[in-house]
């Protein structure tokens, strides 16, 4: 009988039957066995442990870049509140515009139900970097400055600057590409000059290319475009209005356009650039695959901690314990294995999402404290469920097997 065997029987005692008490001591037992099978290899343990921890740093990754991603391809609506949307017919992002017909906002000031309307003009732009050279640009023009929510994060300028002729605001990440080095300098949009009045730190776009604000006035001069044209068209409902029914107002005064709600916008933005392109499914395959690894570590390495324990478990079994005592050994084990393994994975993710901050890094990266409580319950789940096999291997012990030995 080996020393864990021994121990637990001294602890609980026997009973008339010769069986072990297994009442009122049975949790402490319970851990002290699981413990002691745990790190009583500490090769198997480091293989199970370095399992976990390769499959929680890539699942927290690759959560993480999907919530980051996600936020990218959402970042401009967000910060953009509106009851309902006035969209060009079948828009799926806002990243992919076309223009309006034009004289939409007469016709939705005038419908009853709508308390405030703000166009939004966006057009890709060609930007003539002062070096020489060129790119291609979002150009976003905004009706409601300076008190618009947009742009956000300004760390020089101010709103009421970019107003001023031919004045935009770029972000920071984006002075290489743009050719440009600090508030003040010059480029050329479409041929026209303009100068950076404003700068944001942190705004970026899922395509890369360049977001550049300014107002709706300037934005239509650059693009040549006339002074009634929009791209989209946000709508704040007046107090005590019905959105459906202004919905259906709208629907039906402008056939050629999609009216649809924030969120409705919002999901179709996603749905665009996280799956028809593939990108979520990519990274949603990549947590896949990381589960998928620690399943198979952790439930190799129980299984053949179980098969070395096989005799101290029919001892066990023979003296009286149950199979789901010793079940519980097993699982405790792996919740054990879940949250060394958690606890190493998640400070190594945190790291690499601060280094990723740090270096401002394209490829964005997110880690809330959602995220981290879902990526622990799935942990243990993944090490519970690799448990199963060590478990049916339990089950089919024969408690007679110890007095053949």
């Amino acid at each position: 009988m080996s020393m864990q065997v021994a121990g637990a029987v001294k602890e609980h005692g026997m009973g008339t039957t010769g069986a072990p008490d297994l009442g009122k001591r049975r949790l402490p037992m319970v851990h002290k066995l699981a413990y002691k099978n745990l790190f009583h290899d500490t090769l198997s343990l480091t293989v199970t442990l370095v399992g976990i921890v390769f499959s929680v740093v890539l699942v927290a990754v690759q959560l993480g870049m999907y919530e980051g991603t996600e936020r990218l391809v959402r970042s401009v609506i967000d910060r953009a509140p509106a009851d309902l949307w006035v969209v060009p017919l079948q828009t799926k992002s806002f990243d992919d515009p076309f223009p309006l017909v034009g004289r939409e906002k007469q016709a939705i000031l005038s419908t009853p139900g709508v308390g405030k309307v703000n166009e939004m003009f966006v057009s890709f732009v060609n930007w003539k970097r002062p070096g020489g050279g060129a790119t291609t640009a979002s150009l976003i023009g905004l009706d409601d400055l300076p008190n618009s929510p947009l742009p956000w994060d300004i760390e020089s300028g101010s709103k009421q600057s970019i107003l001023a002729p031919a004045g935009v605001a770029v972000d920071a990440v984006y002075f290489k590409e743009l050719g440009i080095k600090a508030l003040g300098d010059r480029a050329e949009v479409n041929g026209m000059q303009v100068t950076v009045t404003a700068v944001t730190h942190g705004i970026r776009s899922f395509t890369t290319v360049p977001y550049v604000f300014t107002s709706i006035a300037n934005a239509r001069a650059l693009t040549d475009s006339s002074p009634e044209q929009a791209a989209f068209i946000r709508v704040q409902l007046a107090d005590g209005a019905n959105l459906d029914e202004v919905r259906k107002r709208l629907a039906f005064r402008l056939p050629n356009t999609d009216v649809i709600t924030h969120d409705e916008f919002r999901q179709r933005n996603i749905g665009r650039w996280m799956f028809e392109t593939g990108a979520g499914v990519a990274l949603i395959a990549g947590t896949a695959l990381g589960i998928i690894v620690g399943v198979v570590i952790v439930a190799q390495t129980l299984y053949s901690s179980t098969k070395d324990h096989l005799n101290e478990f029919a001892t066990l079994r023979a003296l009286g314990a149950s199979a789901g005592y010793i079940n519980k050994v097993i699982l405790i084990q792996a919740v054990l294995s879940a949250v060394i393994g958690y606890a190493v994975g998640m400070a190594l993710s945190i790291f690499i999402v601060w280094m990723f901050k740090v270096t401002e890094s394209e490829l964005p990266i997110a880690m809330t404290p959602m995220l981290a409580g879902s990526l622990f319950v799935l942990t243990v789940g993944m090490c519970v469920i690799a448990a199963v096999g060590a478990i049916f291997k339990v089950i089919r012990i024969d408690p007679a097997a110890v007095f053949s030995r």
